[in-house]
């Protein structure tokens, strides 16, 4: 369940987010912060993940294993591709 409607305004948050990364790794001189980067994402998911929790706390819906299991769910394809990679 998405609570919160689309925002393309964090889409390109994240898309400049993710090149200042991409360009601190490759040495690009115009936006070479990566650390700001990471930064900012992190901002942008602290900021989504209150809102959903916000917005559930106050209709009376939020659940600590629903949240979690929604996380875990997103989250764990993604790490077992990357550890399955690596290894």
């Amino acid at each position: 369940m998405n609570v919160l409607k689309y925002r393309p305004d964090i889409d390109c948050l994240r898309a400049f987010s993710v090149l200042a990364v991409v360009c601190f790794h490759f040495d690009i001189s115009p936006i070479r912060s990566g650390y700001v980067g990471v930064d900012v994402f992190f901002v942008i998911s602290g900021y989504l993940i209150t809102g959903i929790i916000y917005a559930e706390s106050k209709a009376a819906r939020f659940s600590f294993r629903n949240f979690y299991a929604r996380r875990a769910r997103r989250i764990l394809p993604a790490l077992l591709v990357t550890v399955i990679a690596t290894i």
